[in-house]
């Protein structure tokens, strides 16, 4: 994946809080890429034990998207919002080429021009917030260890970008430059279902294969893959494409990320070895890698209405 070196780069679509964290809460309301449910269920195997885990009273259940409570007045101490040297070393397509950070502010340029320009005024645009550790939301404190997650509660995305370096060590994905935009996508896919209202289908606490959940997740990934169609065209303010080339090699290590983040490869992989469909929340290997497929086939999100799908795949 290669960016255009002299587009210009507009890091105001990212809050960087990296300098600071803290809070008590996890953050578990809004879509991520499934690691919440991934790590509890390590961790509960590990202790030989059950039991829920503790939240903030405020925030609501993962896949829940009602009472999250009053978005955050401020940040914790020591934290900041300002752009402060992202904003000084992310000002090139060339930057994009050199640096993983620079990369993602320009993939939240790239995925949000794009559907801007689809919905036109019903898009509200959302901030991906860089963060370390931890990070106060709306939806609850916000960690590492959740991975990759959006909050309607306050509109915004949230990514420690370590989850990157995790996912190709832990979960052994290939992953690249395209991958991560990926997962920028598919968040971004989880603030289109909450503007145009799709979220509202998922009832707090579902889960199974054929569950809203496991379909509002797979439609963010197909919503990820309608993006990369047509990431190459879609313009920026200079009116040029700001994503100049994206290689079936790309393509390929996206796919095998989404196969690494199925239900049933983590549920075997990362736990007992066995799998229980009962509490799928993102969909299978399978499920994902096609509905990804679909979206960028097709480059159509019509096509990506899972919850009419009689068959998910």
């Amino acid at each position: 994946m290669r960016y255009r070196d002299d587009a210009s780069l507009d890091p105001g679509g990212v809050q960087d809080r990296r300098r600071g964290g803290g809070g008590r809460a996890v953050a578990v309301g809004g879509g991520g890429l499934g690691l919440v449910g991934v790590l509890v269920l390590v961790l509960i195997q590990a202790l030989g034990g059950g039991g829920g885990a503790t939240t903030d009273p405020g925030a609501g259940g993962y896949g829940g998207y009602g009472g999250y409570g009053p978005v955050l007045d401020g940040l914790g101490e020591g934290q900041s919002t300002g752009l402060g040297e992202l904003g000084a070393s992310c000002r090139t397509g060339a930057d994009a080429n050199a640096s993983a950070e620079c990369a993602v502010v320009a993939d939240v340029e790239s995925i949000q021009d794009y559907w801007g320009g689809l919905l036109g005024e019903r898009y509200v645009p959302a901030e991906t917030v860089f963060f370390a550790g931890s990070t106060p939301t709306a939806c609850g404190t916000g960690t590492s260890g959740t991975g990759p997650f959006y909050c309607p509660g306050d509109q915004l995305v949230y990514i420690d970008l370590s989850f990157f370096d995790e996912l190709r060590s832990r979960f052994g994905a290939e992953g690249g430059t395209f991958v991560d935009a990926y997962v920028l996508a598919h968040e971004y896919g989880h603030h289109v279902q909450n503007l145009l209202g799709t979220s509202d289908a998922v009832p707090a606490g579902a889960s199974g294969p054929e569950s809203a959940s496991v379909r509002l997740e797979l439609q963010a990934d197909c919503f990820a893959g309608a993006w990369a169609n047509h990431a190459t065209t879609v313009p920026d303010d200079s009116g040029a494409p700001l994503i100049a080339e994206i290689t079936a090699d790309d393509v390929e290590r996206a796919l095998d990320a989404a196969g690494r983040i199925g239900d049933d490869f983590i549920q075997t992989n990362l736990g007992d070895g066995t799998t229980d469909p009962s509490t799928y929340t993102h969909g299978t290997s399978e499920q994902r890698r096609l509905w990804f497929s679909t979206g960028y086939e097709s480059g159509d999100p019509a096509r990506c209405d899972t919850f009419a799908a009689a068959d998910l795949g």
